[in-house]
């Protein structure tokens, strides 16, 4: 993909994206060698105005950012790299530069929360309970919750109806998990039955 460098003196914006739950995480400048950094070791590399020189984003605080893809605009000077973090992304410890009065995507948060649960587990992790328990366990645990979502939506509070729906959601999503597919593969479905 060309960049055009040229435009803004030698640098341009890039913009990071947590490619699981889409949420911006920060903006950052690079120029053609913190370009062609990042593509050569899958590493976001920036180039730091303050600093004047290249920065691997995490290079202090080990909160790498690993590119899973990266977009140029339709005008050739802006990219959009979606990135798997190792962890917060701003320097205050928040996940992203950009304070949001609460994180929509958090279902996608909660899903990598679930996978991370599955690939280490420990003895405390109710995750790890469940998946102990084996898959019928589990479905059966959903029905379990879908049944208290109905009962909630039809006779009690919305307190209620909020509490049960979330556990709702929460065991769908370790069923998911423990048939190997994944939030992206529901809403890709539900897209093509859209159109």
């Amino acid at each position: 993909m060309k960049v055009d460098f040229a435009k803004g003196d030698g640098l341009i914006p890039v913009v990071i994206q947590d490619n699981q739950t889409l949420e911006v995480l920060m903006l950052g400048y690079m120029n053609e060698e913190a370009w062609a950094k990042t593509q050569q070791e899958g590493r976001v590399t920036f180039y730091s105005r303050s600093k004047n020189r290249l920065w691997t984003k995490g290079e202090e605080s080990g909160n790498f950012l690993e590119v899973i893809s990266s977009h140029i605009d339709c005008d050739q000077d802006t990219l959009l790299i979606k990135v798997k973090p190792a962890g917060p992304t701003c320097h205050t410890g928040a996940r992203s530069c950009f304070q949001t009065e609460y994180n929509q995507n958090f279902l996608l948060q909660l899903e990598r929360i679930v996978q991370r649960r599955y690939e280490m587990p420990t003895e405390e992790s109710y995750v790890n309970k469940l998946r102990q328990r084996g898959l019928n366990k589990i479905a059966q645990k959903v029905g379990e919750e879908a049944v208290e979502t109905v009962i909630a939506a039809l006779a009690e509070t919305e307190h209620d109806f909020i509490n049960e729906s979330s556990d709702l959601f929460f065991h769908l999503l370790v069923l998911l998990r423990e048939k190997g597919l994944d939030l992206q593969t529901i809403a890709k479905n539900l897209e093509s039955r859209h159109q």
